[in-house]
């Protein structure tokens, strides 16, 4: 499935990964899937990356606070994680186009200061990104 893969100060990329154990990959450790969106797409990320010390990553809506560690954003199905459409791939990497950096916290929002994503530079071929040689 073709997801759009967001690490903590770089800009957003596009990847193609395939089952549980690619997915765990990305993330660096167990799953989970939170829907801060009303779209059909999750954002997965690590489900320890706060108390494993990840760092900050990008706020969420939604009252979600925020995520620590990479994530990534899916499409949804019926029943699954599914690729996401060309538009969905648009609208999130404007949305996540930023860096940000977590400055403190007032009850469950993360007050954050946004600043320029690095650009990622990815392996010839591995992924679908505009920063690749």
């Amino acid at each position: 499935m073709n997801v759009l893969v967001v690490e903590p100060g770089m800009m957003p990329y596009e990847k193609e990964i395939n089952g549980l154990e690619e997915m765990q990959a990305v993330v660096g450790g167990y799953i989970e899937a939170i829907y801060p969106y009303e779209d059909m797409v999750a954002i997965v990320c690590n489900e320890e990356g706060l108390i494993n010390g990840l760092p900050f990553n990008r706020s969420m809506d939604g009252g979600y606070g925020g995520v620590f560690g990479t994530f990534f954003v899916c499409g949804l199905t019926e029943d699954s994680f599914g690729s996401l459409s060309p538009e969905r791939v648009k609208y999130f990497k404007e949305r996540f186009k930023n860096a940000e950096i977590l400055l403190g916290v007032k009850g469950n929002e993360p007050i954050t200061l946004k600043v320029p994503a690095m650009p990622h530079a990815k392996p010839h071929g591995k992924d679908k990104d505009e920063h690749s040689r």
